[in-house]
């Protein structure tokens, strides 16, 4: 038998570290993490805020954090799975509804901070990108991406956290980037990740970007495929002719449940309406005897009945 040299030897483990946990589960880049939580030191305890997004395989989740020492804490949260409260029953993780679901964290943080007059953002959804300057009293150049400024509170910032999602042009992590920027967060981008660019040629269009945000791809694919194969749209979409979802109208369906959001951001609270219901009294040893001494004649009752109607029906035969 050849020699084997030994590679994981004592000097080996003495070297080895082992990963964090969420690394070694592949959830956290703790590379990226601490650009984006790290705060220059002459500015205290100032929070840096994170528009935090993650898609599930049904719902959109959009979430502002802070970081402390003792770990994150949110300030606000917004979910797709509202979004039927607002008038979209389907479709609640495509591009349309991560637009919707960062619109909606964007108004109800504004609305919990007392922002949301002073910031709107932008109400008419173009698929631009809106960016604006302002000189501060020190001379410097700061530039915001919400239209409105007021000097004396400025806008709510926070960076995009896209875990560990690869930053694809077109990708619906983004479409949550521009319903928070639209709804008045103020979240630094540019228009290379959003569809309707291209790469090769380095321009945008807009109006690609409009027809996203508002499901127009989706209701052109539905009107094709009902009309190639019906037998496929049925089955395939299901759930929106159920909904009665009509796809030459999808585009005012999504301006309905964007206004909407603007209308009344504050989220339900549940315990208003689910109450855990009340565990029943144990009983004691008497009564539980009694309930099998009464389960037990009632069935004693059974037989007897069945045995008195089988000698009945068997006295008929012999006359």
């Amino acid at each position: 038998m050849p020699f084997v040299k030994v590679q994981k030897n004592k000097a080996y483990y003495k070297r080895y570290q082992t990963k964090f946990r969420r690394r070694r589960e592949g959830k956290t880049d703790y590379r990226a993490r601490k650009r984006l939580v790290s705060q220059d030191k002459n500015k205290y305890s100032t929070p840096r805020h994170r528009l935090v997004v993650r898609i599930t395989n049904h719902y959109v989740i959009a979430q502002v954090l802070k970081s402390a020492i003792e770990g994150d804490s949110v300030v606000a949260a917004a979910y797709s799975s509202e979004l039927p409260r607002y008038g979209l029953k389907v479709g609640l993780k495509n591009y349309a509804a991560a637009y919707a679901t960062g619109l909606l964290v964007a108004r109800r943080l504004l609305t919990t901070m007392g922002m949301d007059k002073t910031y709107k953002g932008n109400e008419k959804v173009t698929g631009e990108v809106v960016k604006t300057a302002h000189t501060n009293d020190a001379g410097r150049i700061r530039e915001f991406w919400v239209k409105e400024i007021n000097a004396d509170r400025k806008p709510f910032r926070a960076v995009l956290d896209i875990g560990t999602r690869a930053a694809t042009t077109g990708a619906r992590i983004f479409g949550a980037l521009k319903g928070a920027s639209d709804g008045g967060l103020d979240v630094p981008h540019n228009n290379k990740r959003f569809p309707g660019y291209n790469r090769e040629a380095k321009e945008y269009d807009a109006g690609k970007h409009k027809a996203r945000i508002f499901g127009n791809h989706v209701g052109v694919y539905m009107q094709e495929l009902s009309k190639k194969k019906p037998e496929e749209f049925a089955k395939r979409f299901s759930t929106f002719i159920a909904a009665g979802v009509n796809p030459a109208k999808m585009e005012d369906l999504y301006k309905s449940v964007h206004a909407a959001i603007r209308a009344n951001p504050q989220a339900v609270d549940k315990k208003a309406f689910t109450k855990r219901p009340a565990h029943p009294k144990r009983r004691t040893l008497d009564e539980r005897k009694k309930a099998v001494a009464s389960k037990k004649a009632s069935r004693l009752q059974q037989l007897a009945a069945a045995r008195a109607a089988a000698a009945a029906a068997a006295g008929d035969d012999d006359e």
